[in-house]
């Protein structure tokens, strides 16, 4: 299978009320150059939860879009990409049928699925929804990021194709195996198993096994 994708960038910007981010971007059009840390002239607020190796691209369903605007009708002007800081837009690629280790070409590059976008509480601020990361989070709905094993040129017009899937393990298993699942010791070792999956998440699941109890989120998805 091909995907178009739509292609954008984002610039660093102060946000009255609070930290400064890139989640507005623009779309691009032409020629691009994708290194191991992103497409040049992205750019990234905060690099120790954002941007880095294994989170060098985001990629958003345009699908929940539409499941956005029907649950949050006041907020429809606000709900078309890149709404969600993605860098990558299509249709047809969902959580449920993009695995963890998925490698994809793209243009004369490879890019490889890390895990599931953790939502943060950026964007209970950026829409005016006080919950709205943790809305994501509970549905699963949450886009997924990308390492970049092969840097190079793309293009807008190159389409996202599969070329090997190393797990059977989907980004809606990982997502729902990390935060939806009381603790599991056998779905962590499972998640730590797959070819692939980031070292922030391998960290993560390694740590529950070892402590015997699931991280507290909660500065993550409300800011506190």
């Amino acid at each position: 299978m091909h995907y178009p994708v739509d292609v954008f960038i984002g610039k660093i910007r102060d946000y009255d009320g609070s930290r400064p981010s890139a989640i507005a971007k623009v779309q691009m059009d032409g020629e691009l150059e994708l290194t191991e840390l992103g497409l040049l002239g992205d750019e990234q607020a905060e690099k120790k939860i954002h941007g880095g190796p294994d989170r060098a691209l985001c990629q958003f369903p345009r699908e929940h879009y539409e499941d956005l605007i029907r649950e949050f009708p006041e907020q429809a002007a606000l709900f078309c990409a890149p709404a969600f800081g993605e860098n990558l837009s299509t249709k047809g690629m969902t959580e449920h049928n993009v695995f963890i280790g998925d490698i994809y070409r793209w243009g004369e590059t490879l890019i490889q699925v890390t895990q599931p976008r953790s939502p943060c509480f950026k964007l209970n601020f950026h829409f005016a929804i006080s919950d709205m990361a943790s809305q994501m989070q509970r549905s699963g709905k949450v886009g997924w990021l990308y390492r970049v094993i092969a840097p190079g040129k793309v293009s807008t017009d190159d389409p996202l194709a599969l070329v090997s899937r190393l797990s059977d393990v989907s980004v809606y298993d990982a997502a729902a195996i990390a935060w939806h699942m009381p603790f599991d010791d056998d779905q962590y070792h499972r998640l730590l198993s797959v070819a692939g999956l980031s070292v922030s998440w391998s960290r993560t699941m390694q740590k529950r096994r070892l402590s015997g109890r699931i991280e507290d989120n909660s500065r993550r998805l409300w800011g506190k």
